[in-house]
């Protein structure tokens, strides 16, 4: 159930239960996105592929569901590959290097490329 409310003149919709979150892979890079109900785009987070390093260079969330912690699932979803599948991420997006910052326990998955 979305409840609305509006936020410097933007809808916002409060997501209760945002959708699964898919992962796709090419031979260059993949995504990780989310649906959001009520939004015409999905919550997405993007990679490129360097060599065994997913270098994360954008993260997106609809502006009516920001705020609700959308992003950081979808981070939580690529640092649980990165454990599980054994590659190290390079955070680029301003929003990964923050969260990087605030999670020293993600220290050992963090690789930085030379720009």
């Amino acid at each position: 159930m979305a409840l609305a409310s509006y936020v410097d003149k933007q809808e916002s919709i409060a997501v209760s239960d945002p959708g699964p979150i898919t992962s796709e892979e090419t031979a260059h890079g993949g995504t990780y996105s989310m649906a959001v109900a009520g939004a015409t785009r999905p919550a997405v987070l993007t990679w490129q592929n360097r060599g065994g390093v997913r270098l994360v260079d954008h993260t997106f969330v609809p502006q009516e569901a920001r705020g609700q912690g959308l992003a950081a699932k979808l981070v939580e979803a690529i640092v649980a590959d990165a454990r599980t599948q054994g590659f190290k991420i390079a955070p680029q997006c301003p929003y990964l290097v923050t969260a990087f910052g605030k999670h020293p326990e993600w220290a050992d998955l963090r690789a930085d490329l030379p720009r």
